[in-house]
């Protein structure tokens, strides 16, 4: 069995009628990196009016995957969004691929907000080998008019008023994307009594090995040293705005806590998570972890005070991909993600899809992502983290239920 994967930003793909419909968490592409530029003249103070929240970073808080609500054979089930989800300027995208969602956390509703973060991107500006671009937290600026997202926030709190400014970031330049794709190619490619396991490969070596992950958190600490410089150059104080970093979610259950037996292939074929046991131990256990310690190295890395810190990882605890707690719309008596109870049993994590779902609806690079019910749940507890622009850090717990807003209920402590 031949596996392609394809990467961020390749077209939508449409739903199959056969029920193996699932498709390959596409590796992100090997990206060209280029150097940041020194950013502008400083401004002189900061511009007067409503304060906006701002959000940097990747996909994780981009909104990508956020126009379905839960996972289902039948993608009416769950489509939140339509196809306009992810048009952030009018009739297209903005930046081709970015993915910036109207569920996308940074909508708090207490503050006017601009998503500038990108599905795909790194520390630094890149493009994918589709060509498409992907801004960096840099100063990058040419005559195409592309801008890293550093000097997309300074531009903007220049004349705009600013007071907090969201990053998640770290998880692209530690590959975790192409692990996983590596990780359902090895379920899909090795038998049951002999499974080859992605934990063991030499590319997570690489990637989570000491050397590897203390550059990533350097780079991380530079990317934030470049938020704080863009507010400066924009004419902010350090007291005038607040800078939040946030962690990930953990997006797979423990092997004991999966519903889908790991014989055969029905695990990934059907049911969209196609992991080894071992694979899902490594992932939840020692993976995610790994990277959300890179992002605390990162933040001392950075030498910027007084950073606030939204910690993610156990938020979409008993909503992971395939968790036993769980289940897909059409295995339910649910009409569709709107029924009462829907956000409560479904998965906030989209599916792993593969090429087999061609000239769908979907698109690979939705996979693995929080969905319409996930970036809802970290647009609440993100919204109690900017606590009416009295700024603080926080760990989100869900709840039960949604709130007034139509959000899953969550805990900020």
């Amino acid at each position: 069995m031949k596996l392609f994967l394809a990467p961020a930003g390749q077209p939508r793909m449409a739903v199959p009628r056969h029920p193996a419909r699932r498709v390959l968490f596409a590796a992100l592409a090997v990206a060209i990196t280029v150097s940041a530029l020194t950013a502008p003249a400083v401004h002189a103070a900061p511009p007067p009016g409503d304060g906006w929240v701002v959000s940097v970073g990747d996909s994780y808080i981009s909104g990508e995957a956020g126009r379905w609500a839960g996972n289902s054979s039948d993608p009416s089930q769950t489509d939140a969004l339509g196809d306009a989800a992810y048009l952030d300027a009018g009739q297209s995208e903005s930046t081709v691929g970015c993915h910036r969602s109207s569920s996308a956390e940074i909508g708090i509703g207490q503050a006017q907000a601009l998503n500038l973060s990108c599905s795909g991107a790194k520390t630094a500006t890149s493009w994918n080998s589709y060509g498409y671009f992907k801004p960096g937290l840099d100063f990058y600026s040419d005559a195409a008019g592309n801008m890293g997202q550093a000097l997309a926030l300074q531009n903007f709190a220049s004349a705009n008023r600013v007071g907090m400014v969201v990053v998640s970031v770290g998880g692209n330049d530690l590959g975790f994307a192409g692990i996983i794709a590596t990780c359902v190619s090895k379920f899909m490619t090795s038998p049951w009594w002999a499974p080859s396991y992605c934990k063991d490969s030499a590319t997570v070596a690489t990637n989570f090995s000491a050397t590897n992950r203390a550059a990533v958190a350097s780079r991380i600490g530079t990317s934030l040293a470049n938020v704080a410089k863009a507010m400066t150059a924009a004419g902010y104080a350090p007291d005038e705005y607040s800078m939040v970093v946030q962690n990930y979610v953990s997006p797979l259950p423990r092997s004991a806590d999966i519903s889908y037996s790991e014989t055969g292939f029905s695990r990934q074929s059907t049911y969209g998570c196609g992991f080894w046991n071992a694979d899902l131990d490594w992932a939840s256990g020692t993976a995610v972890p790994a990277i959300n310690a890179t992002i605390s190295a990162g933040i001392a890395a950075s030498g910027v005070d007084g950073i606030h810190t939204l910690d993610v990882a156990s938020l979409f605890s008993g909503h992971e991909l395939c968790a036993a707690t769980t289940q897909k719309l059409d295995s339910t008596a649910l009409a569709d993600w709107r029924s009462t109870g829907a956000a409560d049993i479904s998965e906030w994590i989209n599916e792993v899809r593969t090429a087999s779902t061609a000239f769908s609806d979907y698109y690979i690079q939705e996979s693995l992502h929080p969905n319409y019910w996930g970036q809802l749940a970290l647009r609440n507890c993100l919204r109690q983290v900017y606590n009416d622009g009295a700024v603080r850090s926080g760990s989100c717990t869900a709840g039960t239920g949604l709130t007034a807003a139509g959000e899953p209920a969550v805990t900020v402590r």
